[in-house]
């Protein structure tokens, strides 16, 4: 059995810091705390819901590369199905202000799996991956150019439209997943081929991480945007949000530089960034536990507030190290009950 690939939990446990960052800004504090509560929130929502479906699609073809049989397409059916069940479940107990039929980030993940991992067998086809990467583009053009439509159907549709295009709806959200699924193979062919192979994949992607993070910052230099950083500036579609332009930029390159940092730190350098891991690989347990503690147990029902900087960053300080204990225990009730498995898909930031 191949080791685990321990710096992909680490970037995971990444995502889901600034998920908690993200809901903690939205429910412990009133928006008494002004301008530094908005870019709190906007800044931590860009990287977490694109971190998460991009880390679905780049984990699935692990399976193939260990040997034996590849990865059948109704196993990845049947983890998807579990996944979307998750999400259906997350409305009826957290959720509760919005109807269980709402879709959501949970939802989408998983339809990427069950999609995606149809093709995942054949994904060491070109013509699979070229069509992968088309389909890509096409999902995000076709959102923005539809976005007008969309918009008026779903004031005319509103409870279809609460299924279909709610919180990090299919289209175009499905994207980063299945680019990710190319990338992740193209990463596994390079480690196939030895570890010279596999440094010089992630110094590239270094380098179009740092390009992108340039042109973004060149962007924001020479074009007049208004606001510089702020959801108006994105595409918003029934009050959810989907990045564009810029923004875009932005988080590619920061996922391409922390996916080649965490690589660079753990598996060259041999860090092992242990609270990460432990985060990423009980990422699916946390995203549902940490909603009841955080929005159902404090928000609603204690009913706390922490509109004061320095008390706010004290709670959530002690809320993370709350939530790494708590993943330490789910790790040994695990070990213990059923062996080790493989760490969630990935997951989502706002609701």
């Amino acid at each position: 059995m191949q080791r685990r690939v321990t710096f992909l939990d680490a970037v995971r446990g990444v995502a889901l810091v600034l998920m908690v960052v993200n809901h903690t800004a939205r429910d412990w504090m009133d928006g008494v705390m002004g301008w530094g509560r908005y870019y709190l929130i906007y800044g931590s929502l860009l990287l977490p819901a694109p971190l998460f479906l991009f880390l679905a699609g780049f984990c699935l073809p692990i399976a193939r590369s260990r040997g034996g049989a590849p990865g059948r397409a109704r196993d990845y059916a049947r983890r998807g199905l579990v996944i979307v069940g998750a999400g259906y479940l997350l409305n009826a107990v957290v959720l509760t202000e919005q109807p269980v039929w709402s879709g959501g980030v949970l939802q989408t993940i998983g339809l990427a799996l069950i999609v995606l991992g149809a093709l995942t067998p054949f994904i060491h086809r070109r013509h699979t991956q070229v069509a992968l990467l088309a389909g890509s583009v096409a999902l995000y053009t076709s959102f923005a150019a539809a976005l007008p439509w969309l918009a008026n159907w779903s004031s005319e549709h509103p409870r279809i439209a609460r299924a279909l295009f709610n919180d990090f709806p299919p289209w175009p959200w499905i994207a980063p997943a299945a680019l990710g699924l190319v990338l992740g193979w193209w990463w596994l062919e390079a480690r196939a081929r030895g570890p010279e192979h596999e440094a010089r994949y992630f110094t590239t992607t270094a380098m179009i991480g740092a390009a992108c993070l340039a042109a973004w910052i060149a962007w924001e230099s020479l074009v007049p945007t208004t606001p510089r950083f702020g959801f108006p500036r994105d595409y918003v579609l029934n009050r959810h949000w989907t990045p564009r332009g810029a923004t875009l930029l932005l988080i590619a390159g920061t996922i391409a530089l922390l996916l080649a940092g965490m690589y660079a730190l753990m598996e060259r350098r041999g860090y092992r960034l242990r609270v990460l891991v432990i985060l990423g690989q009980t990422a699916l347990m946390l995203y549902f536990v940490h909603q009841m503690i955080e929005l159902t147990l404090l928000k609603n029902v204690l009913g706390w507030r922490f509109n004061d900087w320095t008390l706010y960053g004290v709670a959530l300080a002690g809320f993370l190290a709350g939530l790494v204990y708590l993943a330490r225990l789910w790790l040994t009730v695990r070990s213990h009950g059923r062996g080790r498995g493989s760490p969630a898909p990935g997951l989502p930031l706002a609701r």
